[in-house]
């Protein structure tokens, strides 16, 4: 079998929401890529061979030839304006702007959901005990957030499906499918996004038993 261009390194548990943007992304576009899967519990990350691959040893990172990139929106951005034939960022300058700027939104706020709400919850159906104060009012600027966003209730965040509303989605199952509080609107929103086929190839990939 002839090696792909295009390596992408994930977490073999296929939990790392920001791994798996970049893998829908790859899908959507329409790349063939090489996932290859790294045990993080046995700091697979800080082999010498990957953290030459890797300036922050983590996963995703994503090589191409000779170039390598890690942090899931560089790679996505990266990923549009290199292979341009189809876009997961909007074209309008101010929306791909907008849409930047939920992604890193969801990757710098909200460490309480993240904490207390972690992927096994959405990838393992693990249930977690109730929110903190911390996290609830973490979850309420979520909820406002995302509602202003999509207000009229649209069925992507700016006119057409682009990254960001796979980004938002698992924003929200990790509190959803917890069985926590969330208004209809967005569980509809949210269940619409995991539809979608690149999503769901992730969501189905095989995972080892915790």
């Amino acid at each position: 079998m002839n090696q792909a261009a295009l390596r992408l390194y994930v977490d073999s548990l296929f939990t790392s929401p920001y791994a798996m943007s970049v893998f829908v992304t790859l899908r959507e576009k329409g790349l063939a890529f090489d996932t290859v899967p790294l045990d993080l519990d046995a700091a697979q990350h800080q082999m010498a061979g990957f953290a030459q691959l890797s300036m922050t040893q983590r996963v995703p990172t994503l090589v191409d030839g000779d170039f390598s990139l890690s942090e899931s929106s560089a790679i996505s951005e990266y990923l549009d304006e290199a292979y341009p034939g189809t876009a997961v960022y909007p074209a309008d300058p101010k929306q791909r702007a907008r849409a930047r700027q939920v992604q890193a939104w969801l990757r710098s706020d909200l460490l309480p959901i993240r904490q207390e709400r972690s992927t096994l919850v959405v990838f393992y159906g693990q249930k977690m005990p109730p929110l903190s104060p911390l996290a609830e009012a973490a979850a309420h600027r979520l909820i406002s957030a995302a509602q202003v966003l999509l207000a009229g209730n649209p069925a992507y965040l700016f006119g057409e499906w682009s990254i960001a509303d796979v980004d938002l989605a698992v924003m929200l199952n990790r509190l959803i499918l917890n069985g926590d509080p969330m208004p209809a609107d967005l569980v509809s929103y949210a269940q619409r996004q995991w539809q979608r086929p690149s999503v769901q190839e992730w969501v189905n990939l095989p995972r080892p038993a915790l």
